[in-house]
């Protein structure tokens, strides 16, 4: 159980029905234990531990975003990404725990663009096979898509 008040609201964020949720915090900051919040794409982590995650360089706290700088390395000329996946075996920094069990991201509520844009497999009752791949690498199966 968390020890500090925490409160969702989903937000319609981005074109094409995607979904981003938000966390509010009041308490001393620390990770959102990601398995808490009702929703299976994550608390699985594959994605974070199987893609490089770039994003556009003003992302980060140095051009004016919220991405921590100290967990993010350049890509020239106008990209960052985050640290630990811009390798063969890719692990974002950020992600604790382990994969497909239990996982938390240190910065949740100011991860990336790419981590809040990635889709999860079932969304709008379709396959995303970049989800898919991911939880496949991992030994997870596929998210069962809900038809209405």
């Amino acid at each position: 159980m968390l020890k500090y008040a925490l409160r969702f609201r989903l937000l319609k964020k981005f074109p094409l029905s995607k979904f981003v949720l938000h966390a509010e915090l009041s308490g001393p900051p620390q990770a959102i234990k990601m398995s808490e919040i009702n929703n299976p794409c994550i608390s699985c982590g594959a994605c974070c531990g199987y893609f490089r995650v770039s994003f556009y360089w003003a992302e980060a706290e140095d051009g004016g975003g919220t991405v921590p700088l100290s967990l993010t390395e350049p890509l020239p000329p106008f990209l960052r990404c985050m640290l630990g996946t811009n390798s063969k075996a890719p692990r974002c920094i950020a992600l604790q725990g382990t994969i497909g069990k239990a996982v938390s991201c240190l910065i949740y509520p100011n991860r990336p663009s790419t981590c809040r844009e990635f889709g999860q497999s079932r969304e709008n009752s379709q396959r995303d096979r970049a989800c898919d791949r991911a939880r496949n690498y991992y030994g997870l199966p596929a998210l069962p898509i809900f038809t209405p």
